[in-house]
């Protein structure tokens, strides 16, 4: 059974969608929400963004869904079915949904970053995770509900439910290219420098956290991880592209924005 050692202080819309709509919604796994303020959505961009009446972009906070094909890419696997899904969960609210803001209010691309609410409560991405459409994600300092939605993914995970129906972790050594991944790896070595902390993993690839999020996580925990096997999560980062890697670097590095990014397997 896999568990999670806390590194913190302290055709496929029918009868795919309606038995997940009687099955989800039973479950709220995170603290519902009746308080907030309505807003009204325009439009479903994809499985993790919505445009509002009034022209904002939203940035669902705790979900990395799978991206729809641009330029000649093709869709990932489920990304169409996020789409739909969130759709689906926004039109059976009749437009409106409860807006909930992060700490952190804006995204480098300008988007606003919040929670999605339905009427009665329900937080949408979390709905979203238990169904397999999407990654957990948590990035400081917009990680209140990290827990919840980390538990979310659990239950879609145990159930194989969308994209868990395949294995979406990869090797560290496997890993050879940008983007958001999802991969395990034994550590072998832990260092702390003016840099932040860096945690090497078998394959040649490297883990991150940054000085100014190491009060998220518990250091003394991380410093003592040589040896074990761990699962990471996050958006790669090519080194080598950006210049300046020393000889004998990983060029590929993971930085970890939040300890729920994080998991130590037995």
């Amino acid at each position: 059974m896999r568990h999670s050692v806390i590194l913190k202080k302290a055709s496929l819309v029918g009868a795919f969608f309606v038995s997940l709509l009687c099955a989800g919604l039973a479950q709220a796994f995170c603290p519902q929400r009746t308080d907030l303020a309505q807003v009204a959505v325009r439009q479903v961009v994809d499985g993790d963004t919505v445009r509002l009446v009034d022209g904002r972009s939203i940035r669902l906070i705790g979900i990395n869904a799978p991206e729809l094909g641009r330029k000649g890419r093709s869709d990932e696997p489920f990304a169409v079915q996020a789409k739909r899904r969130l759709q689906a969960l926004v039109d059976a609210n009749d437009g409106p949904v409860g807006l909930l803001y992060g700490k952190q209010r804006k995204d480098r691309y300008g988007r606003t970053l919040a929670h999605l609410y339905d009427r009665q409560g329900r937080n949408l991405e979390a709905q979203l995770l238990s169904e397999g459409l999407g990654f957990m994600v948590a990035v400081a300092p917009n990680a209140a509900l990290a827990g919840c939605q980390a538990q979310a993914e659990r239950q879609a995970r145990r159930q194989r439910l969308g994209l868990w129906r395949t294995n979406q972790v990869k090797a560290a050594g496997q890993l050879k290219g940008g983007g958001f991944a999802l991969l395990s790896g034994r550590v072998v070595d832990v260092q702390r420098n003016r840099g932040g902390l860096w945690i090497d993993l078998d394959g040649g690839r490297v883990l991150r956290v940054a000085p100014e999020l190491l009060g998220e996580f518990d250091v003394s925990a991380l410093q003592k991880l040589k040896g074990r096997r761990v699962e990471a999560r996050g958006w790669v980062i090519d080194r080598q592209s950006r210049g300046g890697l020393k000889s004998g670097q990983a060029r590929w590095m993971l930085p970890l924005t939040h300890s729920a990014m994080l998991e130590v397997l037995p």
